[in-house]
């Protein structure tokens, strides 16, 4: 669990609802069914028409990484890498295949089998380069609907502001109902920027991170998988991982 996200979300709930608190408003007052409506339904559809379905989904399910990031496997992955090294230097690459077989990460993976299967070692490394192209491609589009959604939902806010008045505008006459408008116009309006700057932005911005972290790993388990294919031993292999991540 990432404490310091689940810290962050509970602080901004507190500020916002302390603060409105304090200044002798209503919680009620900031539950607005239909500003609320207007905003995120607003907000996810414009998103929607942005990006392919498939893009939406994938960027939905890396919501989950901001309380539970996934596990950041380099050390283990450098303590692999020397045992891969060893292996391949005492028994050979066709040695590895009992390896492959452990591995759960599909990169590792189809690092490994290139190895075994004896690919050219500039040839290794610019296939698992576009592998990492690709996959970067593809979460950076996923994580920027994160993005997309902190830039479109204080706009929509406004949209909802506007539809809020013009509610006011049509019951000028009836005094009950202007309460009402009057609330969806200014709720709508923190709903979108509250939305964008305290949960949106902030989301897309840490789930950057978190993918370029992934590729960082990924950069350094190619430079393992060159070095082996090569033939480099296990110390050459560990200084190489040493000056890649100094």
């Amino acid at each position: 669990m990432d404490w310091a996200s689940i810290t962050g979300i509970l602080l901004v709930l507190t500020g916002v609802i302390a603060g409105h608190t304090i200044e002798g408003g209503k919680l009620s007052s900031l539950v607005q069914p239909a500003a609320f409506l207007i905003v995120f339904v607003g907000t996810i559809g414009a998103v929607l028409l942005q990006n392919k379905l498939q893009t939406f989904r994938r960027g939905i399910n890396m919501l989950r990484w901001v309380v539970s990031e996934p596990p950041d496997n380099t050390r283990k992955n450098i303590q692999e890498a020397l045992n891969w090294s060893l292996i391949a230097r005492r028994e050979g690459f066709l040695s590895l295949e009992r390896t492959l077989t452990e591995a759960k990460d599909p990169f590792i993976s189809k690092g490994l089998r290139l190895i075994i299967d004896g690919v050219e070692p500039g040839r290794l490394r610019e296939i698992l380069e576009a592998d990492i192209s690709l996959y970067e491609l593809e979460q950076r589009q996923a994580a920027r609907i994160w993005d997309a959604a902190g830039g479109y939902s204080p706009t929509v806010g406004i949209l909802g502001a506007v539809l809020g008045l013009i509610h006011v505008m049509d019951n000028l006459a009836e005094p009950s109902k202007l309460g009402a408008g009057i609330a969806t116009a200014f709720v709508a309006t923190v709903y979108g920027v509250g939305l964008a700057n305290l949960f949106f932005l902030p989301v897309g911005n840490k789930l950057k991170d978190i993918i370029m972290r992934e590729i960082t790993r990924r950069e350094m388990l190619v430079d393992i998988f060159y070095s082996i294919a090569v033939g480099d031993g296990p110390h050459v292999v560990e200084e190489r991982v040493a000056s890649n991540r100094g």
